[in-house]
């Protein structure tokens, strides 16, 4: 049976028994474990391209791995500049600045942002040419230069993903460049580097993570005959399921923990594991409408990317309800709630508001004017439209966003 004629809603015995797992070639994860950032970015080379924004350029741990390398026998640039949501241009400023050091490692430290920023100037420093040639998925046409990730936030998870996500002008939001060719060769996560995060950008980070968890949980279920030829993102399967449940445990125990006591070190490494596990969940299943629905919302209203799934999470799950009903009584388990499908779906709401995400896309400044624009713009978003396991138009996504500009979730209810 081929993919198109596979209906995602009722999968086999087979498909449901597929999996597929992808990932760094090694994880070291751990308090106190960047100190092994020298030694692992120098097994692969030594003229380093470091990534990294203003913020973690000035802390002390930065310092120090930074001279680390330099001892480790390293020439190191430093480009402290990345952007928030990533801007390409901020891409071709950063391979420029590398100017006659031909790095033969890139070493991203930091959120998301700076560890997509590593991929991606990884990316044009290995096969040139233009950012735009390589949207998509499976455009990447080979291996590039080796890349070490050290996240300092509990959120993207893009230490372990084949994807780096960007902001194109010339695209009005969002787009992403998905590629086996991309994961990172050594992600090292020490949960003691998000120590410094304030509340606000843990709730943010984690509310992304949170997303990441219930979308690759509930994403489309496609078979064993799509392969990763076909697809970078293969849909829910027994392994992304295993990752995200894991995830969520962590998740629904530490999150708010970690927002409201930024000490503790427990939740804080709590956190980044959930975030990880979220990584290699999404990394092979997909994320989905809360994804696709946010590119244009963040567009108009510069909201940070967590801050905008997480406001528009309980509206996709309501949406989604009658498709996977079962999951989200397993999400209400895992996050230590009522075992039923809208005990999960309350569960994920109770646990946004605890870390004080907005409950409303008006909270975020979206009009009743924009929906329009920002259903039609959704659906340009086909890999994330298509990943949702309840089938997605203009009309319905008009719906949902409605709803979630109203807060009215009785809008979506079957």
């Amino acid at each position: 049976m081929s993919a198109s004629t596979t209906n995602p809603q009722s999968p086999t015995e087979d498909s449901a028994a597929f999996g597929v797992l992808r990932g760094p070639r090694r994880l070291i994860f751990g308090q106190g474990q960047r100190h092994a950032v020298a030694h692992e970015v120098a097994a692969l080379g030594t003229r380093v391209l470091v990534c990294t924004d203003s913020r973690v350029a000035g802390s002390t741990a930065f310092a120090e791995m930074i001279n680390g390398l330099r001892q480790a026998g390293c020439t190191v640039t430093v480009y402290d500049r990345v952007e928030a949501e990533l801007p390409v241009t901020s891409v071709h400023e950063c391979v420029t600045s590398a100017g006659d050091l031909a790095p033969d490692v890139v070493l991203g430290v930091g959120g998301g942002t700076c560890i997509d920023l590593a991929k991606a100037a990884a990316l044009l420093l290995t096969h040139h040419g233009r950012l735009q040639d390589y949207y998509g998925e499976n455009a990447v046409p080979g291996p590039v230069l080796p890349v070490v990730a050290v996240p300092t936030t509990g959120g993207t998870g893009s230490e372990v993903t084949p994807v780096c996500v960007l902001t194109d002008p010339a695209a009005e939001f969002k787009v992403g460049i998905s590629s086996l060719h991309l994961i990172p060769d050594v992600a090292i996560c020490d949960p003691d580097l998000t120590l410094s995060c304030p509340p606000a950008l843990t709730a943010s980070a984690g509310a992304d993570a949170l997303s990441h968890l219930v979308e690759a949980f509930t994403a489309v279920r496609r078979g064993p005959e799509v392969t990763t030829e076909q697809r970078v993102f293969v849909g829910k399967n027994m392994l992304s399921d295993h990752y995200a449940r894991w995830g969520l445990g962590l998740i629904g125990r530490s999150l708010a923990r970690a927002v409201d006591h930024p000490a503790d070190r427990q939740a804080r490494a709590d956190v980044m594991l959930a975030a990880n596990a979220g990584g290699y969940a999404l990394g092979v299943a997909g994320t989905a409408a809360a994804h696709a629905v946010q590119y244009p919302v963040g567009a108009l209203t510069k909201t940070p990317h967590g801050v905008g799934v997480g406001t528009l999470l309980p509206y996709v799950m309501r949406l989604n309800q009658s498709a996977r009903s079962a999951e989200f009584a397993e999400i209400g388990a895992q996050l230590g709630a009522e075992t039923t499908s809208d005990g999960g779906i309350d569960a994920v709401t109770d646990l946004l508001a605890a870390i004080r995400i907005p409950a409303t896309l008006a909270e975020l400044g979206v009009t009743d004017a924009d929906a329009g624009y920002i259903a039609e713009r959704t659906m340009r978003s086909r890999r994330l439209v298509d990943n949702n396991p309840v089938p997605l138009d203009e009309v319905t996504v008009r719906r949902l966003v409605d709803a979630a500009i109203a807060g009215d979730h009785s809008a979506l209810s079957d």
